[in-house]
């Protein structure tokens, strides 16, 4: 059976949307792995609470005194992700300085937020992804977005921008 991991970004606080996409894994996302959110979180504490999976954060521009790292590197079926906010790495100029970053950790897969707009690219080594913003989509037509990584039992990795 596959498994689901949940990724978010950008809700600074309000949880109303990541609410619902929590829901579309069980009450307390039960059918979710794991829950990656990339930063301007809000309440750690109070995203953790609403699943029963573990929950990998980062820190981002919006997340003032906050124990978060701001980079982390995580195992997703056979694959490496590394994690960032993107706002330290001129993620609004584009991904080439995140890439490299994700290249020196062993990462072939880049995700971060910062931009609160959706992007999938995938390169001959690398691929690319932000969730967009959970909370304060910021692309034409305005509507929240978040990303599902779905991990077939063979290892391959799928992955899907979800509109709400």
């Amino acid at each position: 059976m596959s498994k689901k991991i949940l990724v978010v970004s950008d809700s600074h606080g309000v949880n109303m949307n990541l609410r619902k996409a929590i829901a579309a894994f069980g009450k307390r996302g039960e059918q979710l792995e794991m829950l990656l959110h990339l930063g301007d979180v809000g309440s750690l504490s109070g995203i953790q609470k609403l699943v029963d999976c573990p929950v990998v954060a980062v820190r981002g521009n919006c997340d003032n005194n906050s124990e978060l790292p701001g980079t982390q590197v995580v195992s997703i079926g056979k694959e490496t992700a590394w994690l960032t906010h993107g706002h330290l790495y001129g993620c609004k100029m584009g991904t080439e300085r995140m890439k490299e970053a994700a290249r020196e950790n062993g990462a072939s897969i880049v995700i971060f937020g910062h931009t609160h707009m959706p992007l999938m690219e995938n390169f001959s080594d690398m691929k690319v992804m932000n969730p967009g913003s959970i909370s304060m989509p910021r692309q034409e037509g305005g509507c929240p977005t978040y990303l599902v990584i779905t991990i077939e039992e063979d290892g391959h990795l799928e992955f899907a921008i979800v509109a709400m």
